[in-house]
């Protein structure tokens, strides 16, 4: 029997997930690993700037207004009065800058931006972003951008043919950024510190709780909720809070989660957890298939006989009812992997067992979640 390549690679993932849910012990992690510092984190940065230097693919006056009246007053702080003046501005383009400000950032150092039209240009290639403020949702300027712009996208425009390769009206200049500013957060004069769990349960949560605990000998933490953990300086504790942060961030920490279905339906995929458990119930699978040839003919009347060339339709019809498949039975409390199996012995394709798995979470018998992206 052959399978679909994307059933094939399903099955050898939930085999490994079922062979790891063997020994849960074996599926440690370590904490850094699984949550983040509260405070520690990156901040979004953006501006609006201009990008000159273009080979006339930049934005048209008649549609875009407003990048004439950018770069009428960028010319204007400069020295040069040209308004009531008509100007060409081809070459320019209207263009959002956006940033990722790294936690305890100082000035001077420098970060990468991203580069995107907003007008109708229909090239960034070639052009250099003048100085644009980057700023936070204070309001306040963190950093400065400017340089030349790497696309990776491109564009070839003939009479009657039209080649667009990636995206061309965005692009990306790597440190292209200086930091101005700094976002104010003394880590170290902190007292207690927060925990955030990515990927939230009260299983793992209250896990980590102990582990740190029993890492120090006293009780410092607590899980105030699934996606929390609270941290205070230990009793006798004089190394700084640095100290103390290196030395859980290595705690190997068994995580759990919830058991949950992820389906893919635009692309026929299907990921499940190893927890993912059937109680038992009976499957019968099939498609009803009708396929139609048309394989029309020439009829040709005899030679001298008065008659009239004709095409003559010729249709065949087949019809596959899958009378092969049958009922099968799930038994209770099956495994992810004894799933699998008796899935793919009823010779089912990846889209099939998306309605199968929804049909079984419809009747009540599979313990799991079903997220659909």
């Amino acid at each position: 029997m052959t399978f679909h390549p994307v059933l094939r690679i399903a099955t050898m993932l939930v085999g490994l997930f079922a062979l790891a849910s063997v020994n849960a012990e074996g599926a440690r992690t370590r904490l850094k690993d699984i949550v983040d510092v509260e405070g520690v984190r990156e901040n979004q940065l953006i501006g609006y700037g201009l990008v000159t230097g273009l080979n006339g693919t930049g934005d048209f006056l008649q549609n875009v207004p407003f990048t004439q009246q950018s770069l009428t007053a960028m010319l204007e702080r400069l020295g040069t009065n040209i308004r009531d003046t008509r100007i060409l501005i081809e070459n320019t383009a209207a263009v959002m800058v956006t940033a990722d400000l790294p936690p305890f950032a100082r000035p001077g150092s420098r970060i990468d931006v991203q580069v995107s039209a907003i007008g109708d240009a229909e090239d960034l290639r070639g052009g250099v972003l003048l100085a644009t403020p980057l700023k936070a949702s204070d309001g306040e300027v963190y950093a400065v951008a400017q340089g030349p712009v790497a696309v990776a996208g491109f564009s070839a425009q003939g009479n009657a043919a039209t080649i667009v390769q990636g995206v061309p009206t965005s692009g990306r200049i790597a440190n292209g950024a200086i930091v101005e500013k700094q976002v104010d957060f003394e880590f170290s004069q902190l007292e207690s510190l927060k925990l955030a769990l990515k990927n939230p349960d009260f299983t793992t949560a209250k896990r980590i709780e102990q582990v740190i605990d029993g890492y120090f000998g006293q009780d410092i933490s607590q899980a105030i909720d699934p996606a929390t953990v609270q941290l205070f300086r230990p009793v006798g504790f004089e190394e700084s809070l640095m100290d103390m942060v290196v030395g859980i961030e290595q705690l190997q920490v068994t995580t759990d989660q919830p058991a949950r279905i992820v389906i893919d339906d635009r692309a026929g995929i299907i990921v499940m957890g190893a927890d993912v458990r059937v109680s038992t119930v009976a499957i019968a699978q099939g498609n009803l298939t009708i396929r139609i040839a048309e394989t029309p003919q020439v009829s040709q009347p005899d030679p001298f006989g008065g008659g009239e060339t004709q095409v003559v339709p010729r249709t065949d019809v087949e019809v596959d009812a899958d009378d092969q498949n049958r009922l099968a039975v799930v038994p209770e409390a099956v495994t992810l992997q004894e799933l699998v199996d008796g899935l793919n012995a009823l010779g089912i394709g990846p889209r099939d067992m998306i309605s199968i798995l929804q049909a079984i979470k419809a009747s009540g018998a599979l313990q799991a979640e079903i997220e659909i992206q």
